[in-house]
């Protein structure tokens, strides 16, 4: 979008949020950039110009605004809704890819060389794959510094920098203050003064885009919770992580213009992957205008987005639990596949400490290389359904079938249809939830049939999915709307 500059100015004079994180302006004069919703006034339209990222401005030696914030914008919608090598890698680097393994490990994920893979980043973003990681741990400094008391060294580490020098001196660069000045400026303004309930808990918000309807979204990940991995407590969804330095615990709690956000993590080194994958567990990067805009179209569909817009697709923070899950879920009731992944937990996940002493949580959920050792013969699931467990989780613990948020969608429906005991309602749903594809549909689901058929829709997989066409690429979130028509407990923030 940055290249229309006619749609960037209006969006800009009209201080428009919803286009926040699809671009940035950088201001000439002042060497500034800014969101498109900066409340200051905006500048002469000759000197403005507008950059694809926040790692862009800050490579062409532009600094971030002090009153809007610009590195706290949602992410740029465009990442999550493509499956292409740049959409991949953005989704790789938020999750610290580049800092753990380096370029040369980023572009082996992709398959692509190193050259290849800066190459089309900076075409696209601006900026490679090494500005755009510094961009990141820039934006998890300031979180540190402007939310927590930890000391600056510990920050330092924390948001992913080599040494405390690099770290002072890409916080002067990008924020034009020094860290204490910026922790000093948050505490002035109010924003550094969020008391995390639970002691040794980092507290922090995580911003999207309005609007965000958080009935189906909390409500689905409450009412399929798997006991001692998540649990409901206290108006927040809590669950265990496994991260690449350690473990942590979540708690997540719908606000008015954010998600509330606690993370007790065993290595503070793991803060930013963490926030990731709990953005992209909510969906929070999504963008409800151009989603609602879509399935407005469809005459039928149209009252229910009207009567609760801003749905979101509930995902996940591991792509592999999730697909085990789903196999669980063949055929069952939401309370049987609980019991089903809850006699999983117990006997094969690793034990953690819940920070809050009122807390539920005792396990991570099981890693495919420990459910590869369990006997077959002690799974309480009819023949065939064990078959299809343990032949997914020797391919996922053998790396046969790698699943995650670099995954290219459609090499994965192919490597999952091949899996015995695999239809599409399976693929699709791990299509939708674990891998992010916004378009993956399920015309077969007894739920979004009996959908259909209430509104008038076709209610055969074939005749309902040629109607879909029309919601394409997001029949994924068309599938939300649909399911939000029962009365199950998915469909409803617990009380």
């Amino acid at each position: 979008m940055y290249t229309d500059t006619d749609r960037c100015v209006r969006a800009v004079q009209s201080k428009d949020a919803r286009f926040d994180g699809w671009f940035f302006t950088a201001v000439l004069t002042t060497r500034i950039y800014c969101r498109p919703s900066c409340p200051a006034v905006p500048p002469k339209v000759e000197n403005m110009t507008f950059l694809p990222s926040a790692a862009a401005c800050q490579q062409a030696g532009f600094r971030a605004c002090k009153r809007c914030r610009p590195d706290t914008s949602p992410g740029s919608p465009e990442w999550n809704a493509r499956a292409d090598a740049v959409a991949r890698a953005m989704r790789l680097i938020r999750d610290g890819v580049v800092d753990r393994e380096g370029v040369p490990g980023l572009a082996t994920r992709l398959g692509y060389s190193t050259r290849q893979v800066e190459r089309q980043l900076n075409a696209e973003l601006g900026a490679g794959p090494l500005a755009l990681a510094r961009a990141q741990r820039a934006q998890t400094a300031r979180l540190l510094i402007e939310t927590s008391q930890l000391p600056m060294a510990d920050v330092a580490f924390a948001a992913g920098f080599s040494s405390i020098r690099t770290f002072n001196d890409t916080v002067r660069a990008v924020f034009a203050l020094s860290p204490s000045e910026l922790r000093g400026r948050a505490e002035k303004a109010g924003r550094g003064r969020h008391e995390p309930r639970i002691p040794g808990t980092i507290a922090l918000r995580l911003p999207y885009r309005a609007p965000l309807n958080p009935d189906n979204l909390f409500g689905h990940l409450a009412a399929t919770a798997v006991p001692g991995v998540e649990e409901w407590r206290a108006g927040a969804y809590r669950r265990t992580l496994r991260l690449p330095y350690g473990t942590g615990v979540v708690s997540l709690s719908p606000r008015p213009d954010h998600i509330g956000c606690q993370l007790a993590l065993t290595d503070l080194r793991d803060l930013t992957i963490a926030i990731s994958r709990c953005r992209w567990m909510l969906d929070l990067d999504a963008d409800p205008e151009a989603v609602d805009g879509q399935l407005r179209c469809d005459p039928l569909l149209a009252p229910l987005v009207e009567k609760a817009p801003g749905r979101r697709v509930p995902r996940t923070v591991d792509a592999a639990e999730f697909a085990v899950r789903a196999v669980l879920g063949q055929q069952v009731s939401t309370a049987a596949a609980r019991t089903h992944a809850a006699r999983l937990v117990t006997a094969h996940g690793e034990p953690v400490a819940d920070p809050d002493p009122e807390g539920g949580l005792t396990h991570l959920f099981p890693s495919p290389q420990a459910l590869a050792a369990l006997d077959p013969e002690r799974l309480a699931l009819p023949r065939t359904r064990r078959a299809t467990l343990t032949t997914l989780v020797s391919a996922l613990a053998d790396g046969s079938l790698p699943l995650g948020v670099d995954s290219d969608w459609e090499a994965a429906r192919v490597q999952l249809n091949a899996l015995p005991g695999f239809g599409p309602w399976t693929t699709e749903v791990i299509a939708m939830r674990a891998l992010g594809d916004p378009d993956a549909f399920l015309p077969s689901d007894l739920g979004v049939r009996r959908a259909a058929k209430e509104l008038g829709l076709p209610s055969t997989p074939a005749a309902l999915t040629a109607r879909a066409a029309g919601w394409r690429p997001w029949r994924a979130y068309a599938v939300q709307y649909l399911w939000a028509t029962d009365t199950h407990p998915i469909n409803h923030l617990p009380v």
